[in-house]
């Protein structure tokens, strides 16, 4: 590990596990969605590192969009979700997948998946996040239609995933000490 985290807690998933499992993913996303018209909605900050490693994986054409959405402080997520970035793409009458960094509590999905189901007229919506965290789950009908891996319920940085806006950058997914900080 070349950059310094001071409360780093250890690998979760190395560059090579996270690579094998993204490609996976795009194996099973590009049968499933064969034929059909697919739009990526990648939600950011934290989703971008998989967007553009998920996108490479699928072998049938999609587009991309973006939406940027904010409900966490620091370490601490809130039930209120804002939508800070709009969609700028039509997805009317599209298939849409949301590219997520991670489904924690469900808040920023359910948010985002009624807004292009009823406000931008979606022909469907499923969900692909590169991490499933279920023991922080509050909205237990939104689940991971594609997820990359199940993690416990740690704080973790890395591939996209950030502590105060840093560590976005590292190519492994790590857990962050808290009592460290």
């Amino acid at each position: 590990m070349d950059q310094e985290i001071k409360a780093f807690g250890g690998v979760l998933y190395s560059e090579e596990q996270i690579a094998r499992r993204v490609a996976e993913l795009g194996d099973v996303i590009s049968r499933d969605y064969a034929g059909k018209e697919l739009m990526l909605v990648a939600v950011l900050k934290g989703s971008v590192v998989f967007l553009a490693d998920l996108m490479r994986s699928i072998k049938i054409p999609c587009g991309i969009g973006f939406i940027g959405t904010s409900s966490y402080s620091g370490i601490s997520t809130t039930k209120s979700v804002t939508i800070t970035i709009p969609l700028t793409q039509s997805v009317k009458g599209k298939n849409v997948i949301i590219v997520e960094d991670i489904l924690d509590t469900g808040y920023t999905l359910q948010t985002l998946k009624a807004y292009m189901l009823e406000d931008q007229g979606a022909k469907d919506v499923r969900i692909c996040t590169m991490l499933d965290k279920p023991g922080r789950r509050e909205v237990p009908e939104i689940k991971a239609d594609y997820y990359g891996f199940a993690i416990p319920n740690e704080f973790v940085i890395g591939y996209g995933l950030d502590y105060n806006e840093m560590y976005r950058n590292l190519p492994f997914i790590g857990t962050l000490d808290e009592s460290k900080l």
